[in-house]
């Protein structure tokens, strides 16, 4: 039978670490820690004042949230749940689970009374929230067989501070909830490798297989990929497959079969081969072979961007790399390489690169940094330690700076004033968390970083962010509609095509291929509402004759589109009856 982490004793739950942790202990841990409902507790604290701010207020962020949340509303409207659309494009990328959900919240916030539910992309938010929520909590639990509670605690809070995290929270896509599945598979499978027992509890059971069979329904193979790799490479390791067996591999798959199959069934009796050329065909494989729309990466692409994405936990997590290898062998440490290790590689490989795909990785990592944290790893007396520290401060200074830049460059020289004092705060404690690491209080710097994190995230999302209107073309293209005097005006656009205006003015949008079919719709009789970019703008107005111009905009729109990077001038022409 395997211990956790046989090499080097962790300290057990209320006893002091050894060495150089002693003066730097956390007290409040030890209470929150003090049972597993209250770490629990302060776990989903944290989780709320991380992700709630912003829920609300920030802009559907274009493409892929808009082109979820209308999917999802598409739904609603046709009462059709098994074919995914877009308008009228047929939707063919991923699995039906992520619009169930989002349908679902919307449902409930109509039932409980929500105005202009459909339009609220705050309620298609929920199950992002509750995946990123339900991620962390599952870390916690996950980080239970390789860590007593209190170090579990750490670890959990760790990653549930990451920024990564925290923008899926705030996103309407699929990764936030193939987060949390990913790691409830993953954490019943470290259960089995580590304690390689003959039978196991049907809460591991159903942990392990509910994971992987939901994983399916919102991203399709990913959950299995991330499942797979360990299993093969620990398997290679054991010389055996055998250690596999307790998770009850028939019954697993005849339960995951029960809960996937039905819609698979339904999506291909509808569409044929469409949905599966189109998913693996064109999405899966083409990301494979290629760069999909733009998103293309060197390798090494997700290492650089880890400093980033998984701060504030990063420059520790690279300090905990050389326990790793020096422990390899260790069946505790050999399970995080062979999570984390084999799918790194493989997403480093693939041309098309995208930061949140090595999220349900970060929860292994974080395990693995809280280990090197009990073992002395984490120090200020290794090379160069001090430094890699200093990522830290650096990326709410970075982003501070950053948002006061763009106010000023695209705001007419607005500053984000009121979330000044709350970034200034997260600087400061950023510091406070590299002074406590340089004065060799590691524990010290995790809190205090953890806490720079609670300051940074609600700071941007709940507050600089509402002081950025450049940032909200959409939005305020889509207020323009209650202007006129009359209600439920036709909606077309010219030039402008992001799907964060489908979503807001309605499915029914119509997106004009050029500016003769733009006037023709300005034409067309009744009460009409059309937008018209800037750069079409001219031959907008070139395709109406002499002596009868174009009627006079009712509204201007400029910004910035964060979709391509560029300004945007966009124009709106009302006619009303």
């Amino acid at each position: 039978m395997t211990t956790r982490l046989s090499a080097g004793a962790l300290p057990r739950d209320g006893d002091a670490p050894p060495g150089p942790l002693r003066e730097g202990r956390i007290v409040l841990l030890d209470r929150l820690s003090a049972s597993h409902a209250r770490a629990c507790a302060a776990l989903a604290l944290l989780c709320l004042l991380l992700f709630l701010p912003g829920q609300i207020s920030l802009q559907p962020m274009d493409r892929d949230e808009p082109r979820f949340a209308q999917a999802s509303k598409q739904m609603l409207e046709t009462g059709d749940f098994v074919s995914i659309r877009f308008q009228d494009e047929a939707r063919n990328k991923k699995p039906v689970g992520i619009y169930w959900a989002q349908a679902a919240a919307v449902a409930a916030g109509e039932a409980l009374g929500v105005p202009h539910a459909r339009t609220q992309i705050a309620l298609y938010r929920l199950p992002s929230l509750l995946g990123a929520l339900g991620s962390v909590l599952l870390a916690y639990w996950g980080a239970l067989a390789f860590l007593p509670r209190r170090s579990a605690l750490l670890a959990a809070a760790l990653y549930g501070a990451c920024l990564m995290l925290n923008a899926e929270a705030h996103l309407a896509k699929t990764d936030a909830l193939l987060a949390a599945c990913a790691t409830a598979s993953l954490g019943a499978l470290a259960r089995v490798w580590l304690r390689r027992e003959p039978r196991l509890g049907t809460p591991v059971f159903l942990a392990f297989w509910l994971g992987l069979a939901v994983g399916i329904l919102v991203k399709g193979p990913m959950v299995p990929l991330f499942v797979a790799l360990p299993a093969l490479f620990l398997s290679w390791k054991a010389r055996s497959g055998g250690w596999l067996k307790p998770l009850r591999p028939w019954a697993g798959l005849g339960l995951t079969a029960l809960i996937v199959a039905p819609w698979f069934v339904a999506i291909t009796l509808k569409s044929g081969s469409a949905f599966y050329a189109e998913a693996v065909g064109k999405d899966m494989l083409g990301k494979v072979g290629g760069a999909a729309e733009r998103h293309w990466g060197p390798p090494g692409a997700y290492s650089l961007a880890f400093f980033a994405t998984f701060w504030p936990g990063a420059a520790f997590a690279a300090m905990g790399l050389p326990l790793a290898w020096r422990e390899r062998r260790d069946d505790a440490i050999a399970f995080l390489i062979a999570t984390v290790l084999p799918a790194w590689l493989v997403f480093e490989a693939v041309p098309t690169k995208l930061p949140h795909y090595v999220l349900p990785l970060m929860p292994w990592i974080a395990v693995l940094t809280v280990i090197a944290l009990a073992r002395g790893e984490i120090t200020p007396r290794r090379r160069g330690a001090r430094a890699v520290a200093l990522l830290v401060p650096a990326i709410p200074l970075g982003l501070t700076l950053g948002l006061c830049l763009t106010g000023w460059k695209l705001d007419n020289h607005a500053i984000p004033w009121f979330a000044l004092p709350v970034l200034g705060a997260a600087c400061l404690v950023a510091g406070a968390s590299w002074l406590a690491f340089a004065r060799d209080l590691p524990e010290r710097a995790f809190g205090l970083a953890i806490l720079a994190s609670c300051l940074l995230g609600p700071a941007v999302l709940g507050l600089a962010q509402r002081q950025l209107p450049a940032l909200k073309v959409s939005p305020r293209l889509a207020a323009l509609k209650d202007t006129l005097p009359c209600r439920d005006p036709l909606i077309a656009s010219l030039g402008y095509r992001e799907p964060s205006l489908v979503f807001l003015t309605g499915t029914n949008l119509d997106l004009l291929p050029d500016a003769d079919a733009a006037k023709a719709f300005l034409q067309g009789g009744g009460c009409r509402l059309l937008f018209v970019e800037g750069k079409e703008r001219d031959a907008f107005n070139f395709a109406w004759p002499v002596g009868r111009p174009a009627p006079p905009p009712v509204g201007v729109v400029e910004g910035f589109n964060l979709n391509t990077g560029r300004r945007v001038f966009v124009t709106a022409y009302a006619a009303t009856p």
